[in-house]
């Protein structure tokens, strides 16, 4: 039996989805993107997706010369389903992340990354014109280390990439995934009507004059109802939050 082109498992409350056709660098044709779009949708009863690929990439970009439709338009739209998610999700970048395969990890809400991980926009020198990468790259870098790699098609290493702000963490590669995982499991432990506001409330407040912020902050905790928490629930919670605390320092 021929190995599905993306592997999807469970660990907890947490959906790892694995882009799996090495043999291509788990480059997007038609068949990945659409199982990418289909995991997706499945995974929005977990607490956290982390995204991943085969090794030795991460994923090389669309396969040009096997995409399996068309045209560009015609491919399934992992953009939207990344964007549409209610749940965060997380890059583990394994390897190579170039051009579309950028983007997908660029979609996540951040990325961890291996020592072997290597990130570049090369679509100016395929001709092609960029997508999310326009609006993405500049938010998580700032405007003139987007444009650098935007422009030049150059590549970026991890450690430079740690250094820009481009991924939150570099590690070993053996340790790439239990570290990702880890990180995963923590965010799925926390409240998901919370989660889901508090990236909405993100996505609207971020990069807004500080009063327009402020107020859409403010709508957020309304509409949410998160201000009718009890004094006592809380409590019991910090007490929890304490002993974490403890375990996580050794004591």
């Amino acid at each position: 039996m021929t190995d599905p082109v993306l592997r999807s498992e469970r660990h907890g409350k947490v959906a790892l989805l694995t882009l799996n056709r090495p043999q291509a660098r788990n480059a997007l044709n038609a068949a990945l993107a659409g199982a990418l779009c289909d995991a997706i949708a499945a995974s929005q009863d977990a607490g956290c997706i982390v995204i991943t690929g085969a090794d030795p990439a991460f994923c090389a970009g669309l396969d040009l010369r096997n995409l399996g439709v068309e045209t560009l338009a015609q491919l399934p739209s992992y953009t939207a389903a990344q964007v549409g998610s209610k749940i965060p999700m997380i890059a583990a970048v394994n390897g190579p992340a170039v051009t579309g395969g950028f983007e997908v990890a660029l979609l996540c809400d951040f990325m961890i990354a291996s020592e072997r991980a290597v990130f570049a926009d090369t679509h100016l020198r395929v001709g092609v014109y960029p997508g999310p990468v326009v609006v993405d790259l500049p938010r998580r870098v700032g405007g003139a280390w987007a444009r650098q790699m935007s422009l030049s098609g150059d590549f970026v290493d991890a450690q430079t990439a740690l250094r820009i702000g481009l991924v939150n963490d570099v590690v070993p590669h053996d340790e790439l995934l239990p570290r990702t995982m880890k990180i995963a499991q923590a965010i799925a432990e926390q409240p998901r009507d919370m989660v889901v506001a508090l990236r909405a409330d993100w996505d609207e407040s971020v990069d807004v004059p500080v009063a327009e912020g402020r107020r859409v902050h403010t709508r957020h905790a309304i509409d949410g109802g998160f201000g009718r928490n009890r004094g006592e629930d809380i409590a019991a919670r910090r007490e929890a939050v304490l002993a974490r605390s403890r375990d996580q320092r050794g004591g």
